[in-house]
């Protein structure tokens, strides 16, 4: 084999490499909502919210877990949605952590706003967690959603 058959052999190698290894997009169409905070998007990127944790479905359904599933599915599901990033990539499970936006709703703040999520920091991604946790207040104190009487 020729120097220049191996070379071309090697560049076509490492350009399948790099394109197999697609960066996170910072806009994408969200193709699943899984739960509350989290989605898929086109890629097969998992995407957990930043500074917000909903009441689970799985492996136990919890009081406002179906209803923030329903909320985050009219606000993103089938759309496209704009990904903004803190500090972290990923979280230990491989997720992509994002804030979220879709039509120029910010939809962690809107899920804390309607009192399906807490205002819950993860450093050292906190950008927004003085906002949230002033719109998880404000729905505690209107008594929406979790924070029902």
């Amino acid at each position: 084999m020729s120097n220049k058959v191996k070379f071309l052999a090697i560049a076509l190698f490492l350009l399948l490499l790099v394109s197999s290894c697609a960066s996170p997009p910072e806009t994408a169409l969200v193709t699943e909502v899984i739960d509350g905070d989290t989605i898929i998007i086109e890629d097969g990127f998992r995407v957990r919210y930043i500074g917000v944790d909903t009441p689970e479905i799985y492996p136990q359904l919890e009081a406002y877990g179906m209803e923030a599933l329903q909320a985050n599915r009219e606000l993103v599901e089938g759309k496209e949605v704009r990904l903004e990033r803190d500090t972290s990539e990923t979280d230990k499970y491989g997720r992509l952590l994002r804030y979220v936006y879709v039509n120029g709703t910010f939809v962690n703040a809107e899920l804390v706003g309607r009192g399906l999520a807490y205002a819950k920091a993860y450093p050292p991604d906190t950008k927004y967690q003085s906002y949230l946790e002033e719109l998880e207040s404000e729905a505690r104190e209107a008594g929406r959603g979790i924070w029902a009487k």
